[in-house]
Parts: C-alpha cells; structure tokens; sequence
C-alpha cells in the first residue's frame, strides 16, 4: 500500500488529463470528482478509473474539449446535451443550473444526454446540499441487472442520489440498486480479489466469487424486484426523458473504443426557503438526526450513523492523514505518468 497525499493525488491526475485536451478547469474537476470518491472510501469511482478515462480520451471515443448546449429550456426545466463530453463537466454544469434556476422558480430538473460517465453521484448532490438545496440525481449505465423473471442483463446499476443540507455535513444518500455497484466487482478483478457471495451471478444465473464471472453476468438487485424497478425508472428519468441511450443500448466504456456512450443523468434541485424557513428546516432535520442517534443500540453497535455520515467521516481522516493506494493501482498511475511524460511528484 501507498500512502498519498490528497491534493497531490489530484493534482498529478489533473496533469495527466491535461495531456489528452482537457482544459486546467476541467482536468481539475474530473481529478477531484476522482479523488473525492477514494477520500471518502469509494475506491470502485476513484482513481483506478484513470487508466480507462485516459484511453477512452486518447482514442478520441470522448470528446475532450467541452462543448455543452442547452436544448431546451424553462423556468424550472433545462435540457442538455454533453456533446460526448467528459460526464464529470457536463454533470457539474447540470447541477450548478438546476440549482440557479431553483433560486428563482423554487424547484427544477435538469436532463443531460450524449454523456460519459460520471463519476459519484455524490459528488452533485453533496454541493447542492451545500448551496442550502435540497438534490435528487441519477445517471444511467450499460446493462448488467437482469429484471425480475429473466437472467439476461437490461437496465444498469443506475444510481440514486438524493442530499439535504444541515448546519454541518450535508445528509447525503448515494446508492445502487443492486447489492453493490459493478465498479467493486470490476475492482475486485483489478485487485485480483473474491467477492462474496450474493455480491454477483454468473451468465448462467448461479452465484459466484469470482468476480469475472460476475462481469459477464449480472449484479444481484436490492429486495429482488424492488431493486430492479428502482434501477428501471433511473433509467426512465436519466435515459428516456433525456433523450439519451438506455438499457442495452449504451455504449460499454471498457470495451467500446469506437462509438460514444450517450450517458444519460438528471439532477432536481429544490430551494427548501421557498417551501419553510432554511433555518427552521436545519434545526428540525438535526433533531431528528439526534434523535435517531440516540436509539438504543443493537449488540455490537458502537454508533448509529445517517447517510453519508461514514463516508464524510472517512474523508476527514483521510485528508489529514492521506489516502491509501493499492500497489495495483499506484502501478497503474506510475505507468500512466511514464506514458505521457508527467512526473509523479509524490
């Protein structure tokens, strides 16, 4: 393992992007979107995403100079079109929309087609929270849930990220609608690791821990059905309402270097002062918070925790103490830094 500083983890991966096209304002985005992802212990949307980003960016299947139009547009509504863009951009311009046009007509949803993927959703819906909005967003991705009664993959591990700010660290949900989301089956194939049962199936519908059998299956749902419908409207909202691809119809980002992905992502922003007093609604969302903290606890339970609150908590630490690399991916970005000649100055 490696230990590394945080901002010169981003930087260098900054750097590295810069090599391909991007600007420094988007480099730098898409590098801490990264780097967020591994401070808060979401390794599978951090920086071993590098390797596939800057190959996609090389071969030109994504578009590395910005180009966002807006398609249409409304007082509460926009649509946008990424333009095969980097999705981190095209994302951070969505949200930073939904939340202006919320200022003034109270709510709004945003729809992104012709995207890439994102990165962690978390990562929107935490600064809007952090903007005093209320945010709900989702991306789509290519297949890998069988819906309920087949064994054949259609809708994505489509997440669903929903955020509410308090007077301190914004309460932040960020979840698949399977057991885990494919990027910890895919890192745990990097990794040369097992995954545990009930994590993934096989093509032929049989539970494995090997997780390259389950890269060419499928990832098991939450609550069976109700994870497949979650996963299907995430789809309907970020797919088919976008104007994007959906279901099977995406382009695969590991395996397709030819044709674009066209990700789909929507983002709702609500201006809680429109609908209550911001600070009455802080005051009431942290009693309940305290509330439930103060729950008897289940044997072996040290603390209760909302959402995001573990993950927050991590990226504290993290930043003062550095970030942990695995020797697979600090090899991997070394390589990357020999191939385009960028010095890893850490």
């Amino acid at each position: 393992m490696h230990n590394i500083n945080w901002e010169a983890l981003r930087g260098y991966c900054q750097k590295l992007l810069m090599t391909q096209g991007l600007s420094a304002e988007d480099a730098f985005l898409v590098a801490d979107c990264l780097v967020d992802a591994d401070l808060c212990g979401v390794e599978s949307h951090g920086v071993s995403r590098m390797t596939i980003y800057l190959k996609r960016l090389e071969t030109g299947v994504v578009n590395a100079k910005t180009q966002i139009e807006v398609e249409r547009e409304h007082p509460a509504s926009a649509a946008l079109s990424a333009c095969n863009s980097m999705g981190m951009v095209a994302a951070k311009r969505a949200v930073d929309l939904a939340v202006e046009k919320a200022r003034e007509s109270g709510c709004c949803i945003v729809t992104v087609r012709n995207s890439n993927h994102f990165g962690m959703a978390s990562y929107y819906a935490r600064s809007a929270a952090e903007r005093d909005m209320l945010c709900i967003c989702g991306t789509n991705a290519p297949p890998n849930i069988a819906p309920t009664g087949s064994s054949k993959s259609y809708v994505g591990t489509n997440p669903v990220c929903m955020s509410a700010p308090t007077h301190g660290a914004p309460i932040v949900l960020d979840m698949a609608p399977s057991v885990v989301a494919m990027g910890k089956v895919i890192l745990a194939a990097k990794l040369g690791k097992s995954i545990p049962l009930g994590w993934a199936l096989t093509a032929d519908g049989k539970p494995t821990e090997d997780p390259n059998e389950g890269m060419k299956g499928t990832v098991v749902p939450i609550g069976g059905p109700k994870g497949y419908g979650l996963s299907l409207f995430m789809d309907i909202f970020s797919g088919v309402l976008s104007g994007a691809k959906f279901g099977p119809h995406l382009g695969n980002m590991w395996h397709d270097f030819t044709n674009p992905q066209d990700v789909g992502h929507f983002f709702i922003a609500v201006d809680i002062s429109k609908l209550t007093d911001l600070e009455t609604f802080k005051t009431r969302l942290e009693q309940m918070v305290g509330e439930i903290k103060a729950l008897p606890r289940s044997e072996g339970v040290s603390e209760i925790f909302v959402p995001g609150e573990i993950e927050h908590n991590r990226k504290e630490a993290r930043k003062a103490n550095g970030i942990e690399l695995s020797d697979v991916v600090y090899d991997e970005l070394a390589a990357l830094g020999e191939r385009y000649g960028v010095k890893m100055d850490f």
